[in-house]
């Protein structure tokens, strides 16, 4: 009797606490169902809204050096890069027809008495008064007596990385040739003329493994007749201006073919436009070609980094000190890589004080005769 009653009692006071939990349940389920089929209870209330907005924050660019905001420089000293990392683009200052002189800063890119208007562009020429393009585009020259090295970097103008690159760590001695094909090709140009660089343009010519080596569908070409290659010819003169003359894009065969050369060496005469061959074709025909044509001349001592490693390319630089000793001028031709442009910036800051100096190429070339 005693165990029956103390078991039950715990039982007794459980059933009405489960009864109240359940009713408790039930009420707040019928609460929900009015809310939905009644409205907002507290709709008639007065409701507050707040709009946060975060505080201003100063945008600045990745990489600026302008976090004021105010607008940058009209024409900056260099090519600042993008905020996605890659260069922008210098702006142009050359117009499509030129009627007064351009400059960029105070290096001369476009006269119209050195311009001859055509459908093509603008074709260089020589000024009424006998300047040529080659003198009135020249870069300055130190004249001290010293042996004279000219260092020609070729293949600017088709990546914006690494001619942004060259501009950065190019000393202004340094003559820049700039490929055709790029269509903003001018304003790297004007970029470089502002930088204090003289600027050669490349043409494109015919290599022995053409067409496994193709230079482009405007290549002068052996045996295709004197009118089609000075139509190519002149389409390249006028993809842009501010050059003092200019050099092989490859070109192998053809500098090797005086019938085909000499041609194009009268009409660059004609133009007063220098030619640089960069050395490429070991069986070059342009000395004495250009000789006979009466063109402004330099063949390169040397090129630079024909094998791509620092160590090889500190070797060629300092075998054209010992040939601009012996002989007072000597002149390398390299490619714009990342090597390269390193080496050659490294190499120049200590020539001077080695007894050398760093010429343009229109100091090094032979006048036409």
């Amino acid at each position: 009797m005693t165990d029956d009653s103390a078991e039950a009692t715990p039982l007794g006071g459980v059933r009405p606490l489960v009864i109240a939990y359940f009713a408790v349940f039930a009420l707040l389920i019928l609460f929900g169902i009015a809310v939905v089929l009644l409205g907002n209870p507290r709709a008639g209330e007065p409701v507050v809204h707040l709009a946060l907005e975060p505080p201003p924050v100063k945008a600045v660019l990745a990489g600026s050096s302008n976090p004021t905001g105010a607008p940058p420089p009209a024409h900056p000293p260099a090519t600042p890069p993008s905020a996605t990392g890659e260069p922008t683009l210098p702006p142009p200052i050359v117009p499509s027809t030129v009627t007064q002189s351009v400059y960029a800063g105070s290096a001369l890119v476009a006269d119209p008495a050195l311009i001859e208007q055509t459908a093509n562009g603008p074709l260089p020429r020589i000024a009424a008064d006998g300047t040529p393009p080659q003198r009135a585009y020249a870069g300055p020259a130190l004249d001290n007596g010293r042996p004279r090295i000219a260092i020609v970097i070729s293949g600017l103008g088709i990546s914006a990385k690494m001619t942004a690159a060259a501009l950065a760590s190019l000393p202004p001695q340094v003559t820049l040739a700039f490929e055709p094909y790029a269509g903003d090709v001018q304003r790297w140009v004007a970029q470089a003329r502002r930088q204090g660089h003289e600027v050669l343009l490349e043409v494109p010519m015919e290599p022995f493994d053409f067409p496994d080596s193709d230079p482009g569908p405007h290549t002068l070409r052996s045996g295709v007749g004197e009118d089609a290659n000075t139509e190519r010819l002149v389409w390249a003169l006028t993809r842009f201006t501010g050059y003092t003359g200019v050099t092989n894009l490859l070109g192998t065969r053809f500098l090797s073919d005086p019938d085909s050369l000499e041609p194009v060496m009268t009409y660059l005469a004609r133009r007063g436009l220098l030619f640089f061959d960069n050395g490429a074709a070991s069986r070059s025909v342009a000395p004495d070609v250009a000789a006979r044509a009466g063109v402004s001349f330099a063949q390169a001592t040397g090129t630079i980094d024909k094998i791509q490693t620092a160590m090889e390319i500190d070797r060629a630089l300092s075998e054209l000190e010992t040939a601009a000793r012996a002989h007072g001028t000597a002149s390398g031709a390299g490619f714009i890589r990342p090597v390269t442009i390193e080496r050659v910036a490294q190499w120049a800051q200590g020539l001077g004080g080695r007894g050398f100096v760093l010429v343009p190429a229109s100091a090094i070339v032979a006048p036409k005769k």
